[in-house]
């Protein structure tokens, strides 16, 4: 039985839900790809730190969290940077916070890894987003396998779908509602809701953060429409060279006007190559009733890709949960397996 060990950074919701997961089906990667799994570092920014080069018990993990909120057992005196450097794994998944204006820490940690010729699969788009040519280019030099499959549209297969099954095909244009929060704003504020009491519902279920600005203002969508182009078009670009423009200012007087029309608004991510370079754009726009993206509703997302040979393909993701974006994870896990 040959092993794959991982090291997990971060052990929030997404972290949580992909130990579960390897748990769950822990015998049948045994029985299908003859590899036991075992997570032997977890980093987290509150709850404690763990490394067991022999395994960790992920039960124990679940349950300490689950109780207490942190580990209260086999902690380490180590920062998220030394487990990085001097744990014993094979794969480091990056699963910290997101830093939407420059991809740090989470690009430092997947740079060391690469230098000790570790494979690495990220959750996070930051890295992704401002540096993913540079990034590859060192996977490639070290020899160890890059996935990101999480990054975009949790465990959606839009970067293997291509890669996998869209040989030689050039991607010419990517256009999408990537940005769940603002969908579902836009969405209530049709039917007449109040928008503080919009913000306090989303909270309630989750998908809403405490400051919403990320969401509302166009950044997120900026970094999903980047790291999408960068690896479907070979971009080179980074989220503040997206033309930028959230829902901030849309009222419902603006979306009944818009309705009189036969449209609907919606926060639209679109990019394309014009003379030679990618142009992207992030930006509320009315859409004809008739059109595909306006029957995008709630928590949905859905992403279309333009190319040569195909011409466009579409692919939703309808209301996504946690689970999703575990199993984008365990997914691009498998991958390393495999290859």
């Amino acid at each position: 039985m040959k092993e794959l060990r991982l090291a997990l950074l971060g052990f929030g919701n997404a972290g949580r839900a992909f130990a579960k997961l390897l748990l769950e089906k822990e015998e049948k990667i045994k029985e299908r790809f003859g590899y036991g799994v075992y997570v032997t570092a977890i980093a987290t920014g509150t709850r404690g730190n763990i490394v067991n080069p022999r395994g960790i018990d992920l039960m124990e993990a679940l349950r300490d969290i689950e109780r207490a909120g942190r580990f209260s057992s086999g902690t380490v005196n180590l920062t998220t940077m030394d487990i990085v450097k001097t744990a014993d794994y094979d794969v480091l998944v990056e699963m910290t916070p997101l830093n939407i204006f420059t991809g740090q820490p989470a690009i430092s940690h997947i740079e060391e890894a690469f230098s000790r010729r570790k494979h690495v699969i990220t959750a996070n788009k930051g890295p992704i987003a401002w540096k993913y040519s540079e990034l590859n280019r060192k996977a490639c030099r070290a020899g160890v396998k890059f996935f990101y499959e999480t990054t975009v549209m949790d465990g959606t297969p839009v970067f293997n779908l291509v890669d996998k099954t869209l040989q030689m095909a050039e991607v010419t244009e990517v256009r999408g509602i990537l940005n769940s929060t603002t969908n579902f704003v836009l969405e209530e504020l049709s039917k007449g809701a109040d928008y503080d009491d919009i913000m306090e519902r989303g909270r309630r279920k989750g998908f809403i953060e405490a400051d919403p600005a990320m969401d509302i203002e166009g950044y997120d969508a900026a970094a999903k429409i980047t790291a999408l182009l960068n690896v479907l078009m070979d971009a080179d670009i980074t989220p503040d060279q997206v033309e930028r423009k959230g829902i901030e200012d849309i009222t419902s007087e603006d979306i009944r006007a818009a309705e009189s029309r036969g449209n609907v608004i919606k926060l639209v991510c679109r990019g394309s190559r014009k003379d030679g370079k990618v142009h992207a754009k992030v930006a509320p726009e009315e859409i004809p009733a008739g059109d595909m993206l306006a029957s995008v509703n709630s928590t949905t997302s859905v992403v279309s890709i333009t190319t040569d040979l195909m011409k466009t393909i579409s692919i939703f993701e309808h209301e996504p949960e946690i689970e999703q974006t575990a199993y984008g994870i365990f997914g691009d896990m498998l991958r390393v397996i495999s290859e």
